[in-house]
């Protein structure tokens, strides 16, 4: 099946015929991060993406027990149209479901954060391969060593999706990929991955391990998994995310969410 816009792509996740990763799924639509948690932690939670509008870009915000993110899928139930959640419990993964229809609760808040799978296409558009859709995994993340800035209950570690790119292209995938400050913006790191807490490259923390070519560099860009190394280290009795990878999408094109 051909899907061709977030809806239809949405329309298969809450039927459950598509549970895995959505890198490249309804190519051109804006894809998203999730977190979910109870009310008294929302304005916490708030200032820590303020404070770290890389690793945490807002793209909505639905207030206590709402589940239709109006400003970017109007049509969209975050309670079924992700295709995979994680469940944690005290800062530990309880499970991963394909709904969160049993889980939900008039208290929880939820926030859709940008994800650097929007500027793929402007990449690929560009001629600049993107390596995890062409070996059909998913991206690469890491947790590194550069601490967010806190707030309130919040603290740890920034999470970074990692693509390789040839030496004789980082400088354009740079200014690309910085036209879109919304959905994480330009690297923050390039080549040496120890130097930001990576002792081994082909292990990532969350997503698969790609190819990296010779002449090929190591790029860094900050990620919306963070919250979930965040979620780890700071434990609140009940936080719901997105799986690594696997995104809700939204009836945004990637376009409206570049500058120029």
């Amino acid at each position: 099946m051909v899907i061709n816009n977030g809806e239809q792509a949405r329309n298969e996740i809450r039927l459950e015929k598509w549970t895995g990763p959505t890198p490249g799924m309804a190519y051109g639509y804006t894809q998203a991060n999730l977190v979910i948690l109870p009310a008294k932690y929302a304005m916490d939670f708030l200032i820590f993406c303020q404070r770290n509008p890389k690793p945490c870009p807002i793209l909505d915000i639905c207030e206590p027990g709402k589940f239709i993110p109006g400003l970017i899928a109007p049509s969209a139930d975050i309670r079924t149209d992700i295709p995979k959640y994680r469940v944690y419990r005290d800062g530990i993964l309880v499970e991963e479901v394909n709904n969160i229809l049993n889980l939900w609760s008039d208290d929880l808040v939820s926030f859709l954060l940008g994800c650097s799978f929007t500027f793929e296409k402007a990449l690929s558009d560009e001629e600049i391969g993107i390596r995890h859709i062409e070996e059909n995994r998913n991206v690469p993340m890491y947790i590194t060593n550069i601490e967010c800035n806190p707030a309130g209950i919040f603290n740890g570690p920034t999470v970074v999706s990692m693509r390789p790119i040839a030496k004789d292209l980082v400088e354009k995938a740079v200014a690309i990929t910085s036209r879109f400050p919304r959905v994480h913006g330009a690297p923050i790191h390039i080549g040496e991955p120890e130097k930001i807490g990576i002792k081994d490259i082909s292990k990532p923390d969350f997503g698969d391990a790609v190819t990296i070519k010779e002449g090929e560099v190591p790029v860094f860009w900050a990620c919306g998994v963070t919250p979930q190394a965040v979620i780890m280290n700071v434990k609140p009795e009940l936080v719901i995310t997105h799986a690594p990878g696997c995104m809700f999408i939204s009836d945004i094109k990637d376009d409206d969410l570049a500058t120029y």
